[in-house]
């Protein structure tokens, strides 16, 4: 018995709130049943007997829900733990006033008074509980949400007729035609006619039928319109009730008769401006994100990228986030819930890790260690956990742009391993040289590819000055040939025109030799 707890998840749960479904409808029904006095009275030792057994019934469903509590989806089985907890809610107030011996009352209104047990309806968030549970077990749900809203207009309408007859009792039976007729009356003194001529009055009024006296008091005026703002919200949730069943049967073929047209979240966050997409990541992830140890110095810019690329998961009661030597791919980020290292059994917890905190940062910074990039302990879901992850190749693609911030984030990251003794310095070394010649090499073939670039501009601004000069030279013989006077008839003359012409062609190939 001191060890005894009950799981919600069990059946003897769900029958139980089955059984407590009986003392909360009859408290709901009989209560407000006792403003007929003759109904109240001929029956009293039974309503009495039922009363105080549906007292009993309270308090032994106070004491199962003491002995019942889940934390993050598992059930906590240490019992000081589970009183405390009942002892200090709100729940546990509800529950004692639900019991407050009001019975008291009785000997200063009267026995024929059980209005004084009014305290005994607080009890409802039970039967709402009870309901909810048989929805999601029973095959025709749809059904039994309408059903279940019939129930609820019948109680109204009960509760509305106690009502009706209660202020014509005020008033007066019979005194005038709105009010219950005169009960010394044969035809209206029977219990069985006056609750369903009331049971009438009242479904005319909230069906809005109209088809009702017209009130002639001050009291009967509020009453109607109590009662007809009251039909009103009825009709309201009638109309309302019966779209949802609609909704959800067009639900239900859709799962067999899915609409493409209708994107999930993820699709629509795609359609979205990069700008738009960007400003509601860093509004919802960016707090999360900047907990990071070796994100918290980062620029914000850098932060605004990594934020696009977190990955939300969920993981359930039990189940392993990672375990120890899988290859790290991504890190983990919690948003909620808590999660437990935990040894090879499973069992065995070394730490508990709550909202905000991280994991695996350091595989995906590509640094050499001694674990080889591997998971160094088993993570599990303690319960019902929402994590972001983020991958090894959407940092790499980051940190591309952000240079500077690579290695900031690597020189973190190797601090961290130098702290856990991890770090494998001959191979950082290797790294380390390897980044350096592969740096020197790209800046050659920069330098290479400039100095090529610059030759064929050199080569092409050659060959368009040879061009221009050859031009020249064509032109300048043009000129000589058409300056040659015509030649003499003696032969001195043509002697003197051949020098001259030699002395022509002679500086014209010197040009031409000089420009070559």
């Amino acid at each position: 018995w001191k060890e005894w707890v009950v799981d919600p998840a069990e059946h003897f749960y769900y029958i139980w709130l089955q059984v407590m479904i009986v003392p909360i409808v009859y408290n709901w029904v009989i209560i407000i049943l006792t403003c007929f006095t003759s109904i109240a009275l001929s029956y009293l030792p039974v309503w009495l007997t039922l009363d105080y057994l549906s007292d009993l019934m309270y308090a032994v469903d106070m004491l199962i829900t003491l002995h019942t509590f889940l934390d993050q989806g598992i059930l906590i089985k240490n019992l000081t733990r589970l009183r405390k907890r009942y002892l200090r809610s709100k729940h546990f107030l509800w529950d004692l006033a639900s019991l407050l011996p009001t019975d008291f009352l009785y000997l200063a209104v009267g026995i024929e008074t059980p209005l004084v047990r009014v305290n005994r309806l607080l009890r409802i968030s039970r039967l709402n509980e009870a309901l909810d549970r048989m929805e999601t077990r029973t095959s025709y749900p749809n059904t039994f949400r309408i059903t279940k809203l019939m129930i609820y207009i019948f109680v109204l309408i009960h509760w509305n007729a106690c009502l009706y007859f209660a202020l014509s009792n005020y008033i007066g039976f019979g005194s005038d035609r709105w009010v219950y007729p005169n009960i010394s009356n044969p035809k209206f003194a029977s219990m069985r006619r006056q609750y369903f001529y009331c049971f009438w009055f009242s479904a005319q009024i909230f069906t809005t039928v109209g088809d009702t006296p017209l009130p002639n008091r001050e009291e009967e005026y509020l009453f109607m319109i109590a009662d007809l703002l009251i039909a009103v919200l009825v009709f309201a949730s009638i109309v309302g009730n019966v779209g949802n069943v609609i909704t959800s049967l067009r639900d239900r073929d859709n799962v067999f008769f899915p609409n493409h047209e209708i994107m999930r979240e993820i699709e629509i966050l795609q359609q979205l401006p990069l700008h738009m997409r960007t400003e509601i990541a860093v509004s919802v992830h960016l707090p999360t994100l900047s907990k990071v140890t070796i994100f918290q110095s980062c620029e914000k810019s850098l932060l605004e990228d990594l934020v696009l690329k977190l990955t939300p998961q969920v993981f359930s009661p039990g189940e392993y986030v990672c375990r120890k030597g899988d290859v790290g791919h991504e890190m983990y980020i919690i948003k909620e819930g808590k999660l437990a290292v935990v040894a090879d059994d499973g069992v065995t917890e070394f730490a508990v890790l709550s909202a905000g905190n991280f994991f695996g940062e350091i595989s995906i910074l590509n640094i050499k260690n001694k674990s080889g990039n591997r998971r160094t302990a088993n993570i599990k879901s303690i319960g019902h956990s929402d994590l972001f992850s983020l991958s090894k190749e959407d940092l790499t693609d980051v940190l591309s742009e952000f240079p500077a911030a690579k290695r900031h984030l690597e020189e973190k990251g190797r601090q961290i391993l130098v702290k856990m003794g991890m770090l494998e310095e001959s191979a950082e070394g290797v790294e380390e040289e390897a980044e350096k010649v592969e740096a020197k090499i790209k800046r050659l073939e920069g330098n290479v590819e400039t100095l090529q670039t610059k030759l064929s501009r050199l080569m092409a601004e050659l060959e368009s000055s040879n061009c221009k000069m050859q031009a020249r030279v064509e032109q300048l013989e043009i000129q000589a040939a058409a300056s040659e006077p015509r030649p003499p008839d003696d032969g001195q003359a043509g002697e003197g025109a051949q020098d001259r012409q030699e002395g022509v062609g002679g500086e014209a190939q010197w040009e031409r030799e000089e420009a070559e």
